[in-house]
């Protein structure tokens, strides 16, 4: 199954996508649907007891309305403002060599927020105080049920699906201190989407290509069996710090490739097209533009 967030006229409404065709659903976005699945508050008692990922699907098969042609409408962010944004860096051994970064014992966790995202086809705006904004495309987990202290078998399960990340860097403000948020979280600058990809549909994408490009030249080609922590480690190892809720996502790192890590340095320049693909789950294509008064 596939789902999309879509814009309309009076908002965003959730859609099941088949084809080229949406269907719209009774929820204003996917990551309302996912927590209305969860009973009143949108929250269940974390205390290790299985939920069902079964509500949401159910709701999302059983919709009927007219469908909508894909090209006739504008995607959100798939999950548009997810409750907690967790991103991990160094998580592909290849791009933990080109950054010349030490193998971690442990994922490293940082975090956005969620006026960073954009959708698969936004305008990424180029923030005026930046001259290094880089790419990094990335595999991306929305949680699906509320888990905390999860054992590896129940992380797996809370799994709703996956979809397509670009964790687009800002490096110089990244590099100012030790602690990389202010790089990491400038207004309109993520794509996530197109749409949830359910777990069955990728093989719990153990190993899926995922590839970037800048105006048609290939950045970043590997593949997600080469993660170093896999999508249900990272579940597991987050639930240990917090409560992970419906809609949460965790961009689960980056391959080699980047542009900061290349001789000499590449970076992001108004009028190009950031293209970001997995195999399976679909693309995003987002021009890059100068922002207002720059």
């Amino acid at each position: 199954m596939r789902l999309v967030t879509f814009r309309t006229e009076f908002g965003t409404r959730a859609g099941r996508l088949e084809g080229e065709e949406i269907t719209p659903l009774d929820a204003p976005d996917v990551g309302t649907l996912l927590a209305e699945s969860q009973g009143e508050g949108g929250r269940r008692a974390p205390s290790g007891g299985r939920g069902s990922n079964q509500d949401w699907q159910a709701r999302a098969i059983g919709a009927s309305e007219p469908p909508r042609h894909l090209e006739e409408v504008r995607l959100a962010p798939v999950v548009p403002r997810p409750g907690k944004i967790i991103c991990v860096g160094h998580n592909y051994q290849a791009h933990i060599a080109e950054m010349g970064a030490d193998m971690p014992e442990h994922p490293t966790l940082f975090a956005k927020f969620a006026s960073s995202l954009i959708g698969a086809r936004d305008d990424i705006v180029l923030p005026r105080v930046t001259e290094a904004l880089d790419w990094e495309v990335e595999l991306a987990v929305i949680v699906g049920r509320p888990v905390r202290y999860a054992e590896a078998d129940e992380a797996r399960e809370a799994i709703a699906g996956f979809t397509v990340c670009n964790d687009v860097s800002a490096r110089d403000w990244q590099r100012r201190t030790k602690q990389w948020l202010a790089g990491k979280t400038f207004d309109a600058t993520t794509p996530v989407g197109p749409a949830l990809v359910t777990p069955d549909e990728v093989d719990w994408a153990r190993d899926l290509e995922v590839r970037c490009e800048v105006d048609g030249r290939v950045m970043q080609q590997s593949r997600t069996s080469d993660l170093l922590f896999s999508p249900a480690t990272l579940v597991s190892y987050a639930s240990q710090i917090m409560t992970l809720e419906p809609g949460d996502l965790i961009a689960t790192g980056t391959p080699s490739g980047v542009g900061a890590g290349r001789t000499p340095p590449e970076f992001l320049a108004p009028g190009q097209v950031l293209r970001t693909v997995i195999e399976g789950l679909g693309e995003c294509a987002n021009p890059v533009v100068k922002e207002d008064g720059a």
